[in-house]
């Protein structure tokens, strides 16, 4: 492979974001600093292109202005608004940030007689391509999840958007909760804040399952609640309070936008059913993962699809 040195610099985050996405998807967490180093790395690279575009002037200068001002008035913009607005997770965002950072222009790699990425846009912004292109992986989602859910049988309204757990899977298991005790809610328990609450109380779900009207009885919580911790899965009453949500909810402040009333409602469902059905969510850097291996091997998707009916 022959590249110019910032380029080859770049393809540091590679393997980074594999391991990145590896524990999204394992976990939801990724330590913050994962990306440190990077935005390090990013913002010296982004100055040496700067300067050396400005040296050579011309298109080259005109072309690291409008990708580096789409990468910093646009791209950065969005993802840290997705991230404030809950659309993904703070993870996703900072790894968006450093790949705008790092790309501000599409790299040029010579692997044999082809040069790569092989389709490249007008503005030639490289992290409106990664952007472009993880959207495009991320929609393709939903469609895998009703392929999954039609080969096993369950055809259904919620086959686009979950699939069934068994109860005992539930600690085990990333996501949100699609049911309540009314039926079907896109605003249903997060499983995180049920690792959360079992744990301040002490107990599992299939203690909680086994005996639940001693649970929902306020006057069984513990004096000294346990550690709640931020609900991920391990590597290895005078006032009525069912289930001592209220309490809970008080004594850790979040759980993830839990509701007294919504933890009611979870927990009443895993209580009483054998399977339920659950919204895993999207890893989201897998998508980014994909976006990325994607524009730097093909280029942009969008710009090719466009291509192929004649619009550009």
């Amino acid at each position: 492979m022959f590249a110019s040195v910032p380029d080859l610099l770049r393809l540091v985050v590679v393997p980074v974001l594999v391991w990145a996405a590896y524990r999204d998807v394992k976990n939801r967490r990724v330590p913050n600093r994962t990306w440190r180093p990077l935005f390090a790395l990013a913002t010296v690279l982004l100055v040496w292109d700067g300067v050396d575009s400005f040296l050579a002037g011309g298109l080259t200068w005109s072309y690291f202005l409008v990708g580096a001002g789409i990468s910093l008035l646009l791209v950065i913009p969005v993802s840290y608004g997705f991230w404030r607005f809950g659309a993904f997770g703070g993870a996703d965002a900072k790894a968006l940030i450093v790949l705008a950072l790092l790309f501000p222009t599409f790299p040029a790699y010579a692997v044999g007689p082809s040069l790569l990425p092989v389709v490249e846009t007008p503005t030639r912004a490289f992290a409106l391509t990664i952007l472009s292109n993880t959207v495009l992986v991320g929609a393709c989602y939903p469609l895998v999840l009703a392929i999954r859910n039609a080969l096993a049988g369950r055809v259904t309204p919620l086959m686009v958007v979950g699939w069934p757990v068994h109860w005992s899977d539930a600690e085990r298991t990333h996501g949100r909760l699609l049911e309540n005790g009314k039926g079907f809610t896109r605003s249903g328990l997060d499983l995180d804040a049920l690792r959360m609450y079992l744990r301040w109380r002490g107990t599992t779900l299939a203690d909680l399952r086994e005996d639940p009207e001693r649970f929902r009885d306020p006057g069984s919580l513990p004096a000294e609640p346990s550690p709640a911790g931020d609900g991920a899965v391990a590597d290895g009453g005078v006032i009525e309070d069912d289930w001592g949500a209220a309490a809970f909810l008080a004594d850790v402040s979040s759980a993830y936008g839990t509701t007294p009333e919504g933890l009611r409602d979870g927990l009443d469902v895993l209580a009483t059913r054998e399977t339920v059905w659950v919204s895993p969510g999207i890893p989201f850097l897998v998508p980014i993962l994909v976006g990325l291996l994607v524009a730097l091997v093909y280029g942009d998707l969008l710009t090719s699809a466009l291509r192929t009916v004649g619009v550009v």
